[in-house]
Order: C-alpha cells, then structure tokens, then sequence
C-alpha cells in the first residue's frame, strides 16, 4: 500500500478544463474532495514563467496535468517549472500527465544536422524532477524508449470503440476503419478489431515536403461508411483530401476519429467544408471557440480515464487495465451504451 495520503493534482494554464474534470471524476472515485493545488503559473512582463505552491506537499504523490501544446515552449517551460517548485518543496513523487506530448512529432533524425527534440524534451522532464510519464496516444511509441523512467502511454482507441459501438450501432455491418498512411496501420487495426470491422488504407505519395501528390485507396470501401483513425491533426489538409478520396471511390460516409486536435491555420475552415460528416476529438488540447462552434467537430472527454489512470498509478494497481474497452464501459457510463 502506498504510503502517501492521496494522490494531489496541480495544473498549468495548458488546459485548465481539463485537469478540474480529471479533478472532480477522482472525487467521484474516492467520495472525497481532490481539488487541485492551490497555486499560481503568471508571467512576468517580459514573459518569464513564475511558479508560486501555496499549500504543503512534503511528503506528497503530485501529479502535474499539462499537455504540451500549443504554445508549446510556453507550456512545456510550465511543466518544468513547476515540477522543479514540487521537487524543491520536497513532494514524494511527481507525475506528469502529459495528455498531449508535443515535439513528439520530432522523433528521429529524418535528414542529416536535425535534432531528436522528442529526446532532448525526455531529458529536460526528468533532470526537472519527472518521476513518472503518463500520457495519452504518443505519436511514436518507441519514445517511451527516450525515457529512463516509467512511460504509461494509455489509447483513445478502447474510447472510440465505446463511442463507435454507440453512434453507429444502426449500421455497424457497413463501417470499415481507414488507416490514412501506411504507418498508421497498426492504430487503425487497433480499432477495427475492437469494432470488429474490416480495415482499409489510403496510400498516400508526397510531391515535396507538406503537399500530397497522390492519393491510392488499399481496399473496397463501396457503400461502407468509413471511420479514418488517426493520432494529430494539424492543418486537416491530409484528411480532408483523404475523406475526399474515399468518398470518390463510393464510400457512402467518412468519419474520423483523431486522438489530438491540433487544428492549426485554416484546418477548422477546412474540415467544415470537408466531405467529412463528422470529426471526432478527444479533449487532450483545449479546444478554441472555432472548434467548439465547427458543426462537424465533436469532443469526447479523457477525464474519466485519465483520473483512473492517476487513482491506479498512486494505489500500485495495473494502469495497462484501461487499454480495454469492456474495462472503460463502467467508467464512461452514461455517456456510451456499447450495444
């Protein structure tokens, strides 16, 4: 048994909403108050990050709910700030709850004299006083690699199967999962045997860098009502032409499910007037007013996962529980009835 108290949440300005859902879902759980700490992220006119913790955590399990996104060195300098104040305050363990990793997109060195950022951003969270990773759909999942602590990379997809079941019980014989690359397979085959549907690809062959010269369709995707699956998107411009694609080929509906909604420049504008009937998103990254007015966006909630995840990691109980679907139907009841 641990021999902290409970577990104690405190937040960045990343995402706010957020980390006070995740808050009130594990006072659900427990049947007592888990308020976040009280303390104050400002900055200076000259844009330097101040930290101040105004209770006491000697002693304590802390876990930090901040996702790395945009503006991403604002808020990753956040993270690290605050957990040098907890490790400097004497906390027992520090968590980071990274619901978005960002520069996990920078994962390799993919021409000569570029940077692994994804690494030098592992080194900086630990030499910060990070304990422990939690997060959610890593873009590249060896970057739990990068780390010399434990990585608790937890997937939407058992949600988006709850989500799946429920919104398209009616026609569930006609959904096929597309994979919009090649190296987004393995996630879409992910969710397609939890949906049991088959899986379809969309070969994808870039001009240059950032423009798609062609598209090719890897399966029958006639009259199937199609759900693209994958983990970022950025400026939508990739899946709209995707949907566009699938559409052309005699798809009768596309559907996306993408973990982390980016949604930067035109990418709102363009979804909205996309081929897509509906573009579904988890709260990872808080959602600016344009996506929450977009009428074919819609956010599902990570709350109820991640308190659970946090309750699992402080109690010593397995975290890997939540990677089933069946596990997360109690825990999302109410919002999903997996007929």
């Amino acid at each position: 048994m641990p021999t902290m108290t409970a577990p104690k949440l405190i937040s960045g300005n990343a995402n706010q909403p957020l980390a006070q859902a995740i808050s009130r879902r594990m006072s659900m759980h427990r049947g007592m108050d888990v308020g976040l700490v009280d303390a104050r992220v400002e900055r200076f006119n000259d844009g330097e990050i101040f930290v101040e913790v105004y209770e006491n955590v000697r002693g304590e399990d802390m876990f930090i709910v901040q996702p790395t996104s945009n503006p991403a060195n604002d808020n990753l300098m956040e993270l690290l700030i605050i957990a040098d104040a907890l490790r400097r305050s004497s906390a027992a363990r520090i968590t980071a709850v990274i619901p978005y990793f960002g520069y996990a997109r920078q994962d390799r060195r993919s021409k000569a004299r570029t940077p692994i950022t994804a690494k030098l951003v592992a080194n900086m969270l630990v030499e910060a006083g990070v304990e422990r990773i939690l997060t959610l759909d890593l873009h590249a999942t060896q970057i739990q690699g990068f780390f010399d602590i434990p990585v608790d990379n937890l997937y939407a997809s058992p949600i988006y199967a709850l989500d799946a079941m429920h919104n398209f019980r009616s026609c569930m014989d006609d959904v096929m999962v597309v994979s919009p690359d090649v190296g987004g397979v393995a996630r879409a085959r992910d969710l397609a045997q939890r949906i049991n549907a088959p899986l379809s690809i969309v070969d994808k062959r870039r001009g240059k860098p950032g423009e798609v010269a062609e598209m090719t369709v890897i399966g029958d995707v006639k009259d199937r009502v199609c759900i693209i699956v994958d983990d970022i998107v950025d400026t939508a411009g990739t899946l709209c032409k995707a949907a566009e694609v699938l559409m052309d080929n005699g798809a009768k509906e596309v559907h996306s499910y993408i973990t982390h909604g980016v949604l930067s420049g035109p990418a709102v504008e363009r979804i909205t007037k996309s081929a897509m009937k509906s573009l579904v998103i988890t709260d990872t990254i808080a959602a600016t007013e344009a996506v929450q007015a977009a009428p074919n966006i819609r956010i599902v909630p990570t709350a109820p996962m991640f308190a659970q995840a946090i309750l699992n990691t402080w109690n010593g109980t397995s975290v890997s529980s939540l990677f089933d679907h069946k596990t997360l139907g109690p825990i999302y009841e109410g919002l999903y009835t997996a007929d």
